[in-house]
């Protein structure tokens, strides 16, 4: 998400590293150019990464979406000493080896809360170490037209004395436009399945801006197969009713409500499971579907199967709200005025 927010503003991906193989090989289906680096980050040296950028020289942005299961609220085993939450250290190392021009970090929101703001702080002063002037913010996904709630902190380290504003909310109420909702998502183009069918043909012609603008020219429809599920699931499914919860100790696993942006995905693991229910067809969503909500384009081809996909888009950075902060950095980088709001009120906004 990161990368093709990225690329939509204008960025060139040089480098990606991840241990989850599945995930570089969707990076690799759809970012040709990009060189991979398969590995856990701790035991990747500098060098390593250095001989594997394209070109040579400082890259302009170093972009990370650390681990996120030790704050996430929606982590049953959530808990402060979770290793996975000091791989930021690595982003820090890497960051002060290459030098970038700027550096973005992205979490949960519960990091915030984690340890009394212990890892908030942690961060931001290792980013300030590094020489740059940090600036944190919690964003909501769907202020900016991404059909999902999705609420993330976000830390920019620019050179010092750059002038930095976290981009202005484009949709929400009192705003021009309002929140893009799942039906505008999913309920438009995309033709109805039952559970285990899928099909490579679109409904229709793309019909509103949003549809227009996450179609990309595409005339052949990608990963939009339907989960397999047994009839007392199906059953369960239709009998929900749209934003309710379809198991009682399940609470966030609900059946979508179409005329509302959809609550945060997440990746459900490697088992077999689907975390949110069609609004108006009795199965769960097809990886098209999650992609959608994410706010991927359709030309983004998501491999590994129903399950591997669902890790996929349940991870990642939604790529129109990576897209905003990358705007927002290459006219930084080229020396242009921008607009938007201080670090410091949205930090206000979350906490009230």
């Amino acid at each position: 998400g990161f990368s093709t927010g990225f690329e939509q503003a204008g960025f060139t991906t040089e480098l990606a590293v991840d241990i989850h193989p599945p995930s570089l090989e969707t990076l690799h289906k759809n970012h040709k150019y990009a060189t991979t680096i398969l590995g856990d980050i701790r035991k990747v040296t500098s060098e390593h990464i250095k001989e594997n950028l394209m070109t040579a020289g400082v890259p302009t942005v170093i972009t990370a979406g650390v681990p996120c299961q030790g704050f996430s609220l929606a982590n049953r085993k959530r808990h402060a000493d979770d290793k996975r939450n000091f791989l930021f250290k690595e982003f820090i190392r890497i960051a002060r080896d290459l030098k970038p021009t700027a550096v973005v970090l992205e979490n949960v929101s519960g990091l915030v809360s984690t340890r009394d703001g212990e890892f908030k702080n942690a961060i931001s002063e290792a980013i300030a170490e590094l020489g740059y002037e940090v600036h944190f913010a919690l964003l909501n996904a769907a202020d900016y037209g991404v059909p999902q709630k999705r609420r993330r902190v976000f830390f920019v380290g620019v050179p010092k004395g750059t002038k930095w504003f976290f981009p202005k909310k484009t949709h929400g109420v009192g705003l021009e436009r309002g929140y893009v909702t799942v039906e505008e998502a999913i309920l438009g183009d995309l033709p109805a399945l039952d559970a285990n069918e899928s099909s490579s043909k679109y409904k229709r012609k793309p019909k509103s801006d949003f549809e227009t603008y996450i179609r990309s020219g595409m005339d052949e429809l990608l990963n939009h197969q339907a989960p397999n599920h047994p009839l007392e699931t199906i059953k369960r499914i239709e009998e929900t009713l749209p934003g309710s919860p379809m198991y009682p100790e399940f609470k966030q696993r609900i059946r979508l409500h179409p005329s509302e942006p959809s609550p945060t995905q997440i990746c459900g693991g490697i088992r077999p499971q689907f975390q949110f229910g069609h609004p108006t067809q009795s199965r769960g969503l097809t990886i098209r579907e999650r992609a959608r909500i994410q706010s991927f384009p359709d030309t983004y081809h998501f491999t590994g199967g129903v399950t591997q996909g669902r890790v996929q888009t349940g991870n990642a950075v939604p790529p129109l709200l990576a897209k905003v902060i990358a705007d927002q950095l290459a006219k930084v980088l080229m020396g242009q005025e921008i607009s938007g709001e201080m670090g410091e009120e949205l930090q206000r906004d979350f906490f009230d």
